[in-house]
């Protein structure tokens, strides 16, 4: 049966290649079945009559001359054949045949807005028959006032009749939107031969419901028991679930569809953005209006410093740092990337080694909460800023796909001539600081082959570490967290300073992931007067991730790093990681001597035994380092722990004592300290 009618309704269908703009129909449509009320629709109807915008009307439809015709043809067409005695399947088709001329799209719409006709105006003269003169002569020649009698036993049937307009025009609406699809993107797709053949079915039963509603309102004048009984026969509600289903079928395809095409256009993006990558530019602009989604006279950027919008040119020919985080990044980050850009800005001789940063933040969904995240974030940073809207698909997923990117913040380096190396230089950052400048391979295996250890330890820390270390002073790097082991080393240490009559400088950086205990530690060490201190516990934390970071840029960079460095790196890392004190005590840049709380003060104790051994002014450290030695047993057991908030885990680690590679395992930990 189903076959046939759609058979029947192609064989109608003859389009003479005319095209026509339907669309502006559908609110026009919708706004007079929305006004069309039944009696007594009250203080909601109002509402929507007060606010509807009528933007459709007021823009000046184009095709509306064109149409109008068409639309009073159809009026006509419809009063005559319900008058026939046919029924709606005989109507649905006649209306079919009329409509044959037009594409499918314009003869649903011409179909429906004839009955909107119809509609508006029975239900504009029911509305205004108690107030306006006119409107209660026509009311009388239909015979409203017989049919306002039996308001409550018709209303059910105009209920179902409103709700099977609704549907007409959702489905209405959706075969409209088909046009809209580029059906060059679209192929023979399986969901568009699906779209195409029950595109007919669709017309069909929107025209059948046409037929059925506009018989309804043709027969009030005969009264509410014809009405009733042809409601009943015909199932309104029934034939509205139907057009719901056909809508939402149509709807799943085409969404089908859509998505189809967009995710052809995201892959044709992102493989534009990764030729580009390759290809040399003659400045950075190309590749930031890639990245970003520039619009013509739109100021993208925001400068932190100045507090007022820019343009991407101010970037042009610069070197750029990209910050790619989210929208929380640890304030660790943020302070040592703060610090070091405050820092290229302090030194004007050196205007060739300045850089740019660039926040670009990566966020999955947008909210008022995301802006206003956002906007914190953005106002604490000196630099400039993206809003994430504004961020190109393509290059979040190349920054995922490619770059890895999951929730560690990356400074990708975009050089002056538009060349995005595969690097991220935020480890770069982290180890070197403004030495690392222009931020290339090839610099940072320069600095790892020149590097020494204090040099590591210190950089950008404490202020006075690089001082201490070019006035050849002693100075005693400690960790842990018990006060009582501190206070037990400081006054070893200072005695044995005093005995030996050396200059020494005592720094405390605390332990990894610091707490109140190390917090604590730092008040006590401050009022007592045991030693420096790290300021805060943001510093702390920096010193130890900065521990971490170099260790992971050994298993970059391996060849090029001394292996005496990343031995002292990996072994005061599983000091801390065995919660145990520990102790770096080294003389300007090069002689050094470590050990753990048990194995240092029992040595320093002991120092009247083993003075004489010291060759002054080089020697203490290298005494120490012996009589160290001596205590330690061949027996070990390090471990090291490596969150992975530092971006990456090497594949292979060395032990710090023996050298041997380590074995590597996964640990879960919750210190409450």
């Amino acid at each position: 049966m189903e076959m046939d009618r759609v058979k029947e309704v192609l064989e109608t269908h003859v389009p003479d290649g005319r095209d026509f703009d339907v669309k502006p129909l559908v609110p026009i449509v919708e706004d007079i079945m929305k006004r069309a009320t039944f009696l007594g629709g009250g203080a909601q109807d109002q509402d929507y009559a007060d606010t509807w915008e009528d933007t459709a009307i007021r823009s000046g439809y184009t095709d509306m001359p064109k149409l109008t015709y068409a639309i009073n043809e159809t009026v006509n067409e419809i009063i005559c054949n319900c008058s026939s005695g046919g029924d709606e399947h005989f109507v649905a088709m006649a209306l079919c045949r009329s409509l044959s001329r037009y594409a499918w799209e314009d003869k649903v719409a011409i179909a429906l807005a004839a009955f909107a006709v119809s509609y508006g105006k029975f239900w504009l003269v029911a509305q205004l028959r108690t107030t306006n003169p006119l409107a209660k002569s026509l009311a009388v020649i239909r015979e409203l006032p017989e049919i306002i009698e039996h308001t409550e036993a018709l209303k059910r049937k105009f209920e179902a009749v409103s709700n099977l307009s609704k549907a007409m025009l959702n489905v209405t609406s959706c075969i409209i939107n088909l046009k809209e699809l580029p059906t060059e993107d679209i192929g023979q797709s399986t969901e568009w031969v699906f779209l195409t053949a029950h595109v007919p079915t669709a017309v069909y039963w929107t025209v059948r419901s046409i037929a059925a509603c506009s018989f309804i309102l043709n027969l009030t004048a005969l009264g509410p028991e014809y009405v009733d009984s042809a409601a009943e026969a015909w199932d309104l509600n029934g034939v509205a679930h139907k057009l719901a289903k056909i809508k939402e079928d149509l709807k799943e395809q085409m969404n089908s569809i859509k998505q189809k095409i967009e995710d052809k256009r995201q892959n044709d993006a992102y493989n534009a953005l990764i030729e580009l990558f390759k290809t040399p530019n003659t400045d950075n602009t190309k590749i930031l209006s890639a990245v970003i989604n520039v619009k013509e006279h739109q100021l993208h950027l925001y400068d932190g410093t100045n507090n007022k919008r820019a343009s991407l040119d101010i970037l042009r020919k610069k070197h750029v740092l990209l910050l790619i985080s989210e929208l929380h990044i640890p304030q660790e980050e943020l302070s040592i990337l703060h610090q070091f850009y405050t820092e290229s800005r302090q030194q004007p001789t050196k205007l060739d080694k300045q850089y740019e940063v660039v926040w670009l933040p990566v966020v999955d969904t947008f909210s008022n909460a995301t802006d206003e995240q956002f906007e914190l974030v953005q106002n604490s940073m000196p630099w400039y800023s993206v809003h994430p809207i504004m961020l190109e698909p393509a290059f979040i997923r190349f920054i995922k796909d490619v770059k890895s990117f999951d929730k560690t913040p990356q400074l990708l380096v975009l050089h002056p001539r538009g060349v995005l190396p595969g690097y991220n230089a935020r480890d770069m950052m982290w180890v070197w600081g403004n030495l690392a400048f222009p931020f290339t391979e090839e610099r940072e295996k320069e600095l790892w082959m020149e590097a020494t250890l204090i040099e590591l330890l210190a950089d950008s820390i404490h202020q006075n570490l690089l001082l201490w270390a070019d006035q050849n002073r002693y100075i005693c790097l400690y960790g842990g967290a018990d006060i009582e082991w501190i206070r037990r080393l400081t006054t070893i240490m200072r005695s044995v300073a005093n005995t030996a009559r050396i200059p020494l400088e005592m720094l405390y950086v605390g332990k990894k992931n610091p707490k109140e205990s190390v917090r604590k530690n730092n008040s006590i060490i401050q009022a007592e007067n045991l030693s420096h201190i790290l300021p805060d516990l943001i510093k702390i934390q920096i010193f130890w991730m900065r521990l971490e970071i170099m260790l992971k840029s050994w298993g970059q960079h391996g060849r090029f790093v001394k292996s005496d460095l990343i031995q002292y790196v990996g072994k005061i890392l599983c000091y801390d990681n065995d919660g145990e004190g520990w102790t770096l005590i080294a003389r300007g840049w090069h002689e050094m001597a470590k050990g753990i709380d048990k194995e240092v003060y029992p040595c320093l104790s002991k120092f009247d035994e083993w003075k004489d051994k010291v060759v002054y002014p080089d020697g203490l450290v290298i005494a120490l380092d012996e009589q160290l030695r001596e205590l330690q047993t061949p027996h070990h057991c390090n471990r090291l722990i490596l969150p992975e908030s530092t971006g990456h885990i090497p594949e292979k680690v060395v032990c710090a004592e023996c050298g041997r590679p380590m074995e590597s395992f996964i640990m879960y930990l919750c210190c409450t300290d």
